[in-house]
């Protein structure tokens, strides 16, 4: 059976072989009606791409790593990054590209960079790590390798998507000021760089509004954990004044705030007021419906390998930052005072 090339393919729908392979690697050259055409072509016709000749032609390898450090050892159950790494994959896998994960617990088999040189990665993308200012993180980001980072900017040295946390916390905070809320608490995750953007939009929008709240009312948990939500929410409402709302790290550490809630009979929505920040699939099937910041999870994966992707096939290219906006998605866990 003889081997379908692209020139096959460029004869049978009738366009140049240039639009052909720009088509397979869904190029914003060309109209969506043509690659659509051309794909279909091409996999009517049986083509399969001859990786080692175009990883000849091209000197790349096609191969993206990703660096994922996750100290709550959730890994992937965590949904948000999930969905992320999900929309990552399927854009790069579209552009022809595949992604692996670059080992973060065996340390005695190299630094980051030395596996992505090692592994010959054309890139690598950050989705999390314990610590960006961590020497290993650091050479990675100011070495000639491509990189693009979530929630974390070295400009002029990686390309950086951003999930609008000053944004998205300056709307929960408006949000629950329009419900009357004005004892508002604010248990946040570990410190980070998400974390003090959300603390620094949540005293701004407080000062904004001659707001004032003790400093009980401000403690530090954890994301994605819901025990250290369980104990800050315990310390919450045994205060002699205690808040009228609460804002929780995200979704998932929201169990353990409202195991606490159902062991005192206090219902949300109605005995006090509680907040989530995410928006995965959990906040909409608890009872009562969470109200939270949802988070446009599937939009930041697909500019992570948009812009990853674009740096390493035009090496000229500046490095960007994009901001990524979210919603608030009202549930029934707020009331009005």
């Amino acid at each position: 059976m003889a081997v379908v090339t692209i020139k096959d393919i460029a004869k049978e729908c009738g366009v140049s072989f240039s639009t052909v392979s720009k088509a397979l690697k869904g190029s914003s050259e060309i109209g969506v009606d043509t690659i659509k055409n051309i794909q279909e072509t091409a996999k009517r016709m049986g083509y399969q791409p001859n990786a080692a000749a175009r990883k000849l032609r091209t000197n790349r390898s096609y191969d993206l790593g990703v660096i994922f450090e996750d100290s709550t050892g959730s890994g992937l159950m965590h949904q948000y990054f999930a969905s992320i790494f999900d929309s990552f994959n399927v854009t790069a896998n579209l552009k022809g590209y595949n992604i692996s994960f670059l080992n973060s617990v065996n340390t005695e088999i190299g630094s980051y960079l030395t596996q992505t040189r090692y592994r010959g990665f054309d890139g690598v993308a950050i989705f999390s790590t314990n610590d960006f200012h961590r020497a290993d993180i650091q050479e990675l980001i100011h070495s000639d390798i491509p990189i693009c980072m979530l929630d974390y900017v070295v400009e002029e040295k990686a390309s950086s998507v951003l999930s609008d946390n000053k944004n998205g916390m300056e709307q929960l905070l408006k949000f629950l000021i329009s419900k009357g809320h004005r004892k508002i608490a604010f248990i946040h995750g570990e410190l980070s760089g998400v974390t003090h953007d959300r603390l620094e939009a949540f005293y701004s929008v407080l000062k904004e509004n001659n707001i004032e709240i003790p400093e009980e009312y401000v403690i530090e948990g954890m994301y994605h954990e819901p025990t250290s939500s369980e104990t800050s929410t315990r310390i919450l409402l045994d205060l002699p004044d205690p808040p009228t709302c609460i804002l929780y790290p995200d979704d998932f550490a929201y169990l353990g705030g409202v195991k606490v809630l159902n062991e005192r009979h206090l219902i949300p929505g109605k005995d006090i007021s509680i907040v989530g920040y995410d928006g995965i699939f959990l906040s909409s099937v608890v009872t009562p419906v969470l109200t939270t910041y949802a988070q446009n999870a599937k939009e930041i994966g697909k500019q992570m390998a948009e812009l990853l992707i674009s740096k390493i096939e035009n090496s000229s290219e500046k490095y960007q930052i994009v901001n990524v906006n979210g919603k608030i998605r009202e549930g029934q866990t707020v009331n009005q005072l």
